[in-house]
């Protein structure tokens, strides 16, 4: 019974960490993508000695993935809303009870970003003009908000739920320490 608990943990840790390495691609790519975008306006520029109107709206558009894809990938590794100097001071059983309020206000973020990000994403109408030929709807922005609540909530789901002891290596050794 014990070993079919631990398979289940198994499990669900290897699905966190799999999502957590597929949004790490989809941030990279992002980022790749708005880099591309940028140059393609900069090399225009320096070829034709004229802008391309189109470059920097087009870019902006991935910002909003990137920004609430990437917390994330901070909540998985343990870096949301660490104060490390506090929790270094305080004996562990405070600092016990302050990670599960820590992951029950993550929790409540995570549970928010879906439904008011749902709403939102439902709600989302209008096109942003890149350009004449160039048309994005704004579901596309919209949608990464109840994305980002729907990936948090994995996280806490599927294991590691940031409860046990994270941070750098020397806080955890002092704590050790008697």
């Amino acid at each position: 019974m014990a070993s079919d608990a631990g398979s289940r943990r198994g499990v669900a840790a290897a699905v966190s960490d799999g999502l957590d390495r597929a949004v790490t691609v989809a941030c990279v790519a992002c980022i790749l993508v708005m880099l591309a975008i940028s140059f393609i306006g900069f090399f225009y520029m320096v070829v034709t000695g004229a802008a391309l109107s189109w470059t920097y709206s087009l870019a902006r558009l991935f910002i909003p993935w990137i920004g609430l894809l990437s917390i994330t990938v901070a909540f998985k590794r343990g870096e949301h809303i660490a104060m490390t100097a506090l929790l270094a001071a305080l004996p562990a059983p405070a600092v016990r009870v302050l990670r599960w309020v820590n992951l029950a206000v993550a929790g409540l973020f995570a549970v928010l970003l879906v439904h008011y990000g749902w709403e939102y994403f439902l709600g989302a109408r209008q096109l942003y003009m890149v350009s004449d030929q160039i048309q994005v709807h704004a579901r596309w922005v919209a949608a990464a908000v109840p994305a980002t609540g729907a990936i948090l909530l994995v996280h806490m789901l599927c294991g590691r739920l940031m409860v046990e002891p994270a941070g750098p290596p020397d806080l955890q050794m002092q704590r050790e320490v008697p």
